[in-house]
């Protein structure tokens, strides 16, 4: 297998909408991050800020039906159905069901429940 993986520069931060507002005040006010609201259209994030964070970039999302927060992580690879196969055959199977995605992207997990977006390096 000659896919290799590699951590993309996003981090997506899934916020209960009852910490929503508190945890943006946090990245801003707090520790004084460049922070900034996006648009968006998801049937699962209802707001989503972007913060600068170094060489990253965290997305806060205010997630309406979650009780607690979890932290996504964003994996590249060459080419997304070679280590789709390759998961696959090491009995990772992706879970696209979580959130929706645009084409030739998956969402997997690591055995601890950790989620990563599996896509193509640019």
């Amino acid at each position: 297998m000659n896919t290799k993986f590699e951590a993309g520069i996003n981090i997506a931060i899934k916020i209960p909408k009852n910490k929503y507002e508190k945890t943006v005040a946090f990245y801003r006010d707090i520790l004084k991050l460049k922070v900034e609201e996006k648009p968006i259209q998801n049937p699962t994030v209802s707001r989503t800020h972007e913060v600068k964070f170094g060489h990253n970039m965290i997305w806060l999302d205010c997630v309406d039906n979650y009780t607690h927060s979890e932290t996504w992580l964003q994996l590249t690879v060459p080419d997304v159905e070679a280590a789709t196969q390759y998961l696959l055959s090491n009995g990772m199977e992706t879970c696209d069901e979580i959130e929706e995605l645009p084409e030739n992207m998956h969402w997997i997990t690591d055995p601890a429940g950790t989620v990563f977006n599996l896509q193509e390096r640019k």
